[in-house]
């Protein structure tokens, strides 16, 4: 079975002690990647038509043996997140028990919001309808049903299945650091397979290829975005479109990023980012308004709905029977080169932005459950990119389709073009494509800097979530992603960079596959918990009628009595010493006397089981010799505010202590001050047998 365990107070989140700093770099990760990757940027800038011509060779090669694998992993992908949204799963919070979302719904949902915006997204949103609709896979181009066709495969391409992969990584990440409080890193994910063989070289290998598949991700949006906007400085002040500009735009994206990290300015930048959203939404509202509002919210409405009768057939689409008719007939792509360009870059690219995403949804989730998780990731994301590309997507095919023939030929031959032409056709053209390259620079900008900060962070050993790579580590990486965007960038633009990223994908979509069945395995660890409490609930009832305790004034009134005495902090902590501490011990000796490792500890960290907003006074009972699913009972002082029904609280104040009981999998959100030695035992013991019906569960031959 399985080493799914909870650390121990020796065993630190990052695998070391606690006198160690907070944050270590783990140099096999970081050494293994930055060399790598400066050596692949280096031949490609030496040898740029050698690099060219292996890179073609070697995304042959990828797309004719494991362009099926690329597809059928991103629809297992998607029906596993569904699956567990849905399921009884649901209902499990990415954190402890009591834990409760750390941002409110509205700001969680902007949040989200903003993750679905990015300059690439402004550069396909015109780029692939016009794309599709002149050039589809298997129909002659120029037609209606081209037309709706375009659209449902840009939004296929940018739709759930890609955010079904940012979803399995964000609750993989969320699950494993704040419930189970492993570090927050892809090999967290692993565990449930692999055990403890993920904290030494197998665990370095996977972060390995998270940091490589990361970067080339992050790299290929970066090279977009050069592109892109440097057409746009092209419109706004005629800055020459070429290499040397696009390089200067990289520098750029690094130098900004070494600002934030040695200044802490990342607070500006957030505030910038959150800006943009508004900025961006404006934009996509400025056309829709200034343009043919009634046929673009028509379109709008057609577009989901052909979007959601093609997907089935769309996200298992692999040509397998090839598309001659439609190569011979209408000069289609053959079905090899058409996957290879659109479907399986996509996928591959979303497999690389995974961990990147994966990180910054689990960090904003804590505490919700998996049904909040699934059902706000897959919508709320998708409906901004629902909007924004039927609005630009349908008003460039409306634009050839009324004649402008040449503005279709040009964005297919140089996609950048796209964009920033169609935006000339409405009113302040020159003003909205300022505006337009202000959100596309700084979406650019946070990229890299963002993207800096969460490579560091896989390639360090981290005490806690929420602990950050030092300011040089992301400086370096915001250098290394730099020299790799300019390399490939130097060797053939967008479609080296596309190339580049199908190739490097592949090992990281290995890695999905195993967190999905990692995940998984944890979550039926899980179920095992729940079906333990239901099982065991007949003796703890039956036992409650023998806990008889004369001495406790068990009455009806003291028991009314104890629920309104609201107590303070010291009054608590006086309990917690003389009541239940000694109760503990008592149990703590009966298993030992029946052979179980047992002992009581005093004051434990907070981070092993608890949340912050606990004092720091506990008294715990931990079963020393279960190494992969310890018992602890924990019984912690923890403040809140008295409830509006009133009661006796002391000298008036306005918050009162409760003594809230704390097991493994975090608190359980009731109160035992005031309860007698007895109870106090009796209660213990029925979290030991409901624990022990879990053992039977989660292991019945043992």
């Amino acid at each position: 079975m399985s080493d799914l365990r909870e650390p121990t107070e020796t065993d630190q989140i990052d695998g070391g002690s606690a006198g160690e700093p907070a944050v270590r770099t783990n140099w096999v990760v970081f050494t293994a990647s930055a060399v790598g990757i400066i050596a692949i940027a280096l031949w490609a800038i030496i040898r740029p038509e050698q690099a060219a011509e292996q890179l073609g060779v070697w995304v042959g090669w990828t797309s004719t043996w494991f362009g099926w694998f690329y597809i059928a992993l991103a629809t297992a992908i998607l029906i596993f997140v569904i699956y567990l949204g849905a399921s009884r799963y649901g209902h499990v919070r990415l954190g402890p028990d009591h834990s409760q979302p750390e941002f409110s719904t509205f700001s969680w949902a902007a949040m989200l919001f903003a993750a679905g915006i990015g300059t690439d997204l402004m550069f396909f949103s015109v780029a692939e309808p016009v794309t599709q609709y002149l050039q589809p896979p298997d129909q002659q181009g120029g037609t209606i049903e081209a037309a709706r066709e375009a659209t449902a495969w840009t939004l296929f391409h940018y739709g759930l299945s890609g955010w079904a992969m940012y979803a399995l990584m964000g609750m993989a990440l969320g699950y494993f650091a704040y419930r189970l409080r492993r570090p927050l890193a892809v090999r967290s994910a692993l565990y449930p397979i692999f055990g403890k063989r993920m904290d030494g070289g197998l665990g370095d290998v996977v972060d390995t290829a998270a940091i490589l598949g990361t970067v080339f991700g992050v790299a290929t949006s970066l090279g977009i975005g050069v592109v892109q906007l440097n057409f746009g400085l092209k419109i706004l002040f005629g800055a020459e479109e070429s290499t040397g500009w696009q390089i200067a735009l990289v520098v750029l994206a690094v130098v900004m990023a070494a600002i934030s990290a040695t200044t802490g300015v990342d607070r500006g930048i957030r505030f910038l980012s959150q800006l943009n959203v508004l900025l961006a939404i404006g934009l996509a509202a400025w056309v829709l308004v200034t343009g043919k509002t009634a046929f673009l919210l028509d379109a709008i409405v057609t577009n989901v709905g052909d979007f959601i009768r093609r997907f089935p057939a769309m996200t298992m689409e692999t040509f397998a029977y090839g598309n001659t008719e439609a190569v011979e007939q209408y000069g289609a792509l053959d079905s090899t080169t058409w996957l290879s360009y659109w479907t399986l870059f996509f996928w591959a690219w979303w497999i690389a932005w995974a961990s990147f995403v994966g990180l910054f949804l689990a960090r904003i989730s804590r505490g919700r459950t998996i049904r909040q998780f699934v059902l706000g990731t897959m919508v709320i994301p998708f409906s901004y990119i629902v909007m924004w590309i039927s609005i630009f997507g349908n008003s460039a095919i409306d634009r050839i389709r009324q004649g402008d023939e040449s503005f279709g030929t040009s964005t297919v031959e140089t996609p950048q073009f796209g964009f920033y032409t169609l935006l000339m056709d409405y009113p302040g053209a020159t003003f909205i494509a300022g505006v337009a390259t202000f959100v596309g620079l700084l979406f650019y900008v946070t990229s890299a800097d963002s993207g800096a900060l969460v490579m560091g962070n896989l390639s360090s050993k981290r005490r806690s979530a929420t602990d950050d790579a030092a300011p040089w580590m992301r400086i370096v990486w915001a250098a290394v992603t730099g020299l790799l965007t300019i390399a490939v960038l130097i060797v053939g633009g967008v479609g080296a960079l596309q190339n580049a990223t199908l190739i490097m994908g592949l090992p990281f979509a290995i890695v999905l596959l195993l967190v999905m069945i990692g995940l998984f395995r944890a979550l039926q660890v899980e179920g095992h918990r729940v079906d333990s409490s239901r099982h065991s609930l007949p003796q703890i009832i039956s036992a409650r009628g023998a806990q008889v305790d004369p001495g406790a004034g068990r009455s009806w009134k003291a028991r009314l009595g104890r629920a309104l005495n609201f107590v303070t902090v010291a009054q608590a902590s006086r309990y917690l010493d003389e009541i239940v501490e000694p109760a503990l011990r008592d149990v703590a000796a009966e298993l030992r006397e029946q052979g179980v490792s047992a002992e009581v500890r005093t004051d434990a960290p907070l981070t092993d089981i608890t949340d912050d907003d606990c004092t720091g006074r506990n008294v715990e009972l931990r079963l020393t010799g279960e190494q992969q699913h310890p018992f602890v009972y924990r019984v912690a002082v923890q403040e809140a505010p008295v409830p509006a029904y009133g009661g006796r609280m002391v000298r008036g104040q306005d918050r009162y202590a409760r003594l809230e009981v704390h097991l493994a999998g975090g608190g359980l959100g009731y109160d035992v001050m005031g309860y007698s030695p007895l109870q106090i035992i009796h209660d213990c013991l029925d979290q030991y047998e409901r624990h022990l019906e879990f053992l039977r569960l989660e292991d019945p031959s043992a």
